[in-house]
């Protein structure tokens, strides 16, 4: 599915060239929301070698409407070891505040979920906070089960560097 026209007219679509400063919008506005305005590096530059590069392994659906890019969905592959097969990890999830409520983000969601089906992919995961009540009830709406037992560990900075 390259294209597909949503009920108000807005299409959602395979991220494309031209995109990059629309969906770097979009990331800096959920850094906003995450309450880390400051953390994004990310530049137009990056997501042009990241999405379009010789070998991509980053990809993007982008909602557009009126010519602007108004949500993405920001994945990569996984890999899982126990089923031997790929999923699909949902990096970022996002609409603008101004276009939340018209089911957007869902078709994203069910977009990606109908990849997973037509690759054979097991698993559609992704990362929320915890304080996020508005995307949880989202989340739990549309039938996802929290990994309650696992807890996310990272590693930055200068422990990434201390442990190099």
């Amino acid at each position: 599915m390259n294209q597909t026209t949503l009920n108000d007219g807005a299409v959602l679509r395979e991220a494309r060239p031209g995109d990059e400063p629309g969906i770097l919008a979009c990331i800096r506005a959920l850094a906003a929301y995450e309450r880390e305005p400051d953390a994004v590096e990310n530049t137009v530059g990056a997501l042009t070698e990241n999405l379009f590069g010789e070998r991509p392994r980053v990809f993007a659906h982008v909602v557009e409407r009126d010519a602007r890019v108004i949500g993405i969905a920001v994945w990569f592959l996984t890999y899982s070891t126990w089923t031997g097969r790929h999923g699909i990890w949902l990096e970022d999830l996002y609409v603008r505040d101004e276009f939340r409520g018209r089911g957007y983000g869902k078709a994203m969601v069910s977009h990606l979920a109908a990849v997973c089906a037509e690759r054979g992919y097991p698993r559609l995961e992704w990362t929320v906070l915890d304080w996020n009540a508005p995307s949880i009830a989202f989340y739990r709406s549309i039938g996802t089960e929290p990994m309650d037992e696992w807890t996310t560990q990272r590693l930055t900075g200068e422990a990434l560097a201390a442990l190099a």
